[in-house]
């Protein structure tokens, strides 16, 4: 079911690194510098080279996909496009959950802040807000709700302005610190007091890869962008770049402004001792206007990033709805190229995550390894696709992907996996029992594009990746019960994982299947796009 309208090819190349820069930098640079010293010592600074190392061949493999297959919530359809219906089914609903679970995260991070000007918002010697706290989350949300209600460029130009202030800040803050740099610091407890598992512990733990995870708005809003061949993969390696020096440098120094007192017990100690990072160091430095203004941004940057993925998350819904496995009223598109319908459920979901909410950190391990696991298909997808669909269009093609489509599965397989058993054990656990329940109602689900039998064959790879990743959680050291001691753990589930990701490639969808026709909902008109579009994954089975 769809509307009258379509999807309006209005955002540049300013607009979607903006969007892109936006993402990554939310609430993400403000908490997790003392949680990674806390985790790594001084070596978190390669927790953040490794973090940004991930996500840039992850990056670079969302380019090729983006480019030619410039569609409305992509990161949900290239795996209905390479492996059919079964697995988009999958990748949807832990998308869906990770990106509205993601605009409420981001609102509670900046109510957190602003408590420190207004401690009214918050319960005394808790996070949890009060009831004055949770209506200004609810503000937030309805002002965000409104800026994506009338076109995606509204949307663009108020992320625009923020964005300028956002980045202006964490480069103050660089310039300033490092006037108070102290090398003694990196030879409290020496360099990696908590070994290399401290620095892969920090990358999923201490909030390193949450802070990267802002490339799925890029490719969710694909379909709205102006010569999507070239500016997709452009502002996607953008994005990762930048913020990655950014962020290093913004760890380094924090490890160097911190006043070499307060580590008199080691860095164990520094998260509860500087729990608003960048805020608490100012104060303790005397920098008060720092101070002031870091909570200033503390609050816009939170609020910019959540309204990016108010804007994000209806494309995913949208996609996810386009597949075939989900409520077909979601791909209503209305006059002014809005998925309105799907922006509505963004806004109850986003509002329901802040009901029951806990601390940011208590969060962004789960919505971490739900992204990452997200995009860790986009590899696989992309091998699939050249297999089966070899004279696509690409006009971005990845050099050496037999190299970079494997090792970018590994990685994202161990960021998972380093999330340690506790959110493993439920999060892969639950996509298992979503399959489950895929299949008692398959007869029920409004999509024919393949029989269950093949939609079975294509994605038993995905659930073979979910049971032993289970299964290697629960003997490792991260959370587990340490039968596997590290590095052999890693090691196991490195191995494991390309093993996988072979066999995830050979069994998309079959070439003779494929479909790759023309979506009208995502063109303005025929001259406004330079390939063809997929309206669905396959063709109908029989």
């Amino acid at each position: 079911m769809s509307g009258n309208g379509k999807f309006k090819k209005q955002l540049s190349l300013i607009d979607l690194t903006f969007i892109g820069l936006g993402a990554i930098f939310g609430s993400g640079w403000l908490f997790a510098a003392s949680h990674v010293s806390a985790i790594a010592g001084p070596a978190g600074i390669f927790s953040w080279l490794l973090g940004g190392f991930a996500v840039l061949l992850l990056g670079i493999v969302y380019c090729e996909l983006g480019a030619a297959l410039p569609v409305a919530g992509g990161a949900v359809r290239y795996p209905v496009y390479s492996h059919g219906p079964l697995l988009g089914y999958l990748m949807g609903s832990i998308t869906l959950i990770a990106f509205s679970s993601l605009i409420a995260i981001e609102v509670v991070a900046s109510r957190q802040y602003a408590a420190a000007w207004f401690p009214s918002l918050t319960h005394p010697g808790s996070s949890s807000p009060t009831i004055l706290g949770w209506l200004v989350q609810f503000g937030l949300l309805c002002l965000f709700f409104m800026l994506n209600y009338r076109s995606v460029k509204t949307f663009a130009k108020a992320n625009n302005l923020i964005s300028i202030f956002k980045f202006i800040v964490p480069l103050l803050v660089i310039g300033v610190l490092f006037t108070f740099f102290k090398p003694e610091n990196f030879e409290v407890q020496g360099f990696a007091p908590y070994g290399l598992s401290g620095i892969e512990m920090a990358v999923s733990a201490g909030g390193v890869i949450f802070a990267f995870l802002g490339l799925t708005p890029i490719i969710s809003v694909a379909s709205e962008v102006q010569n999507p061949q070239r500016t997709i993969p452009f502002a996607l390696i953008l994005s990762v770049l930048l913020s990655t020096a950014i962020y290093v440098l913004l760890q380094t120094a924090f490890l160097g402004g911190v006043p070499t007192e307060m580590l008199a017990d080691g860095w164990s100690g520094v998260a509860k001792e500087l729990s608003l990072p960048y805020r608490d160091i100012a104060m303790a430095l005397g920098i008060g206007w720092l101070a002031y203004l870091v909570v200033a941004d503390a609050v816009i940057s939170p609020s910019g990033c959540g309204n990016i993925y108010m804007n994000a998350t209806p494309r995913v819904v949208y996609g996810w709805a386009k597949s075939g496995t989900f409520f077909r009223y979601f791909t209503r598109i209305e006059e002014n190229g809005i998925p309105r319908p799907a922006l509505w459920l963004t806004f109850a979901l986003s509002v329901f995550w802040t009901l029951p909410f806990p601390s940011w950190e208590a969060l962004i391990n789960v919505v971490s390894a739900a992204l990452v696991l997200s995009y860790a298909v986009a590899p696989v997808s992309v091998a699939a696709l050249r297999r089966n669909a070899p004279d696509m269009p690409r006009p971005f093609r990845v050099k050496r992907f037999a190299i970079l489509g494997p090792l970018s599965f590994v990685i994202a397989s161990l960021i998972v996996y380093w999330s340690g058993w506790n959110t493993v054990s439920w999060l892969l656990g639950l996509q298992i029992l979503m399959f489950v329940l895929y299949l008692l109602c398959a007869r029920y689900v409004p999509t024919a594009h393949l029989n269950i039998a093949q939609q079975v064959r294509s994605s038993l790879w995905l659930i073979g990746f979910y049971a032993v990743a289970i299964l290697l959680s629960w003997l490792g050291s991260f959370g587990g019960i340490g039968v596997l001691t590290h590095p052999f753990d890693t090691l196991a589930v490195a191995i494991c994982s390309l093993g996988i990701y072979y066999w995830g490639a050979a069994t998309g969808v079959p070439a003779h299947l494929v479909d790759l026709s023309l979506d009208e909902d995502e063109q303005e008109s025929p001259s406004t796009t330079q390939c063809e579009l997929p309206v669905g994954a396959v063709k109908h089975s029989h």
